[in-house]
């Protein structure tokens, strides 16, 4: 058990590093994802996620495979994908969350085409998927930067945070400023999908952030506890997801969002809060009452 479970960590530094990148990530991206949900926004948060392609591919075209280029390219391109998206809301008919899926969709071609015409086809697969192998200590710093920062902006605006996820009307009533914290949670959202697309990928990366979320969300209702939970299913499919990765020989990306995948499945038919079976019996109870 020790050499199937701890051996890789303990022998090999990007296994380390790997692991401690998936810790980071899940203790500020499952919270986001949390907040994500009960905002209605999942698909957004999916959206933006294709949106940081193109900045990381002129990133990749000027620095190589440096993680503090792609990322800041990555990052710019994200909160221009989002800013964009919210203007043309403004000043047309069209709902948010269909800008956002015309500007995410253009936004994945534009960086697959400059990936492609500029770089091979493992240069694509490795900003697609993500890869283990390219979790340097650079790369894990700077996932480090972000998730305390994430960690410490979440807990200076929780409170406003919860309220408008569930009265933004109120907030607004009462000058809230329910705009600006919708703003500043798009960055954590942007700054976390950055952080996340080295070791999972630009198309994965939002998977550890929303499916520990949402199939927590079938287990339990108390913001705290969804909180806690999230993180703790992030870092349980995570580690799961390395190790599969490692023994499988397969991208790390699409291996942590099959773990995560797995849960989700299990908890849509076990979850207390909303599963198949929980509803089924709750059903039952009604018809015999």
């Amino acid at each position: 058990m020790y050499e199937l479970l701890f051996e890789p960590f303990t022998e090999f530094d990007f296994m380390r590093y790997a692991l401690a990148s998936v810790i980071f990530l899940s203790l500020s991206a499952a919270p986001v994802g949390v907040f994500l949900v009960m905002r209605r926004m999942s698909l957004i948060g999916d959206a933006l996620s294709h949106s940081v392609l193109p900045g990381a591919a002129v990133g990749y075209m000027f620095a190589g495979l440096s993680m503090p280029a792609m990322g800041a390219g990555g990052f710019v391109a994200g909160m221009i994908m989002a800013l964009l998206a919210g203007l043309v809301s403004r000043f047309t008919t069209l709902k948010e969350d269909a800008n956002f899926a015309a500007f995410y969709l253009s936004s994945l071609a534009i960086g697959v085409v400059l990936v492609s015409k500029n770089g091979s086809s493992i240069d694509l697969l490795h900003l697609l998927f993500g890869s283990v192998l390219a979790v340097d200590l650079p790369a894990l710093q700077m996932i480090a930067v972000c998730a305390s920062i994430t960690l410490i902006i979440l807990a200076i605006i929780y409170r406003p945070l919860v309220l408008e996820s569930i009265d933004p009307l109120f907030l607004r009533a009462v000058n809230g400023k329910g705009g600006f914290w919708h703003v500043l949670f798009l960055i954590l959202v942007v700054m976390n999908l950055v952080a996340g697309f080295q070791a999972l990928g630009t198309l994965m990366s939002v998977g550890l952030m929303m499916l520990p979320a949402i199939s927590v969300r079938l287990w339990v209702k108390n913001m705290s506890a969804l909180l806690l939970f999230s993180v703790i299913t992030a870092l349980v499919c995570g580690t799961g997801g390395l190790l599969f990765s490692y023994y499988v020989e397969i991208p790390s990306g699409p291996a942590i969002i099959l773990w995560c995948g797995v849960f989700y499945l299990f908890s849509v038919i076990f979850g207390f809060e909303g599963g198949v079976i929980s509803k089924w019996l709750r059903h039952k109870k009604h018809l015999a009452i």
